[in-house]
């Protein structure tokens, strides 16, 4: 099941269950983790894209890891909400991530990686550690957030 609607996902989900947010960007895939309460997200591992068939089977592994029960996407919207080549794009991952059985929340993440950057410039982090760090900081944004909705769904 694929769902842009966090009470759709929510009820599919009546256990809670720890959640996978994923940042699908052209380079790498940014992820991060909640606890199985759905209180707080981290950042966890970054993917670096190769194949898609390689992406799917390291995602694949971290969930067997992780014991995840449900994904949520980060959905790249443009600023007034209409769909753009990479929101297709982004759609079409899913898809393909949908044989893998759990539920998918496309959650729309417009402004995470400029709220995350932020956070990181006002922590005075340089410009090359922010590097490092905004992919899965990001999924961790939009991971809570979609966590922070599902909670009061």
């Amino acid at each position: 099941m694929i769902t842009t609607a966090p009470a759709e996902f929510r009820v599919v989900l009546p256990a809670g269950g720890r959640l996978l947010g994923l940042d699908v960007g052209t380079k790498t895939i940014g992820t991060a983790l909640c606890d199985a309460g759905w209180s707080f997200a981290s950042p966890a591992s970054l993917i670096r894209r190769t194949k898609f068939t390689k992406d799917k089977a390291a995602l694949a592994e971290l969930i067997a890891a992780q014991q995840v029960k449900g994904l949520v996407i980060g959905l790249p919207l443009n600023l007034d909400g209409s769909d753009s080549p990479r929101t297709q794009s982004t759609r079409a991952f899913a898809r393909n991530l949908d044989d893998m059985g759990l539920p998918i929340l496309l959650w729309d993440e417009r402004w995470s990686t400029v709220a995350v950057e932020r956070t990181l410039i006002e922590q005075d982090f340089s410009r090359a550690r922010r590097a490092g760090m905004i992919d899965n900081m990001a999924a961790a944004h939009i991971l809570q957030a979609a966590v922070d909705a599902l909670v009061n769904a």
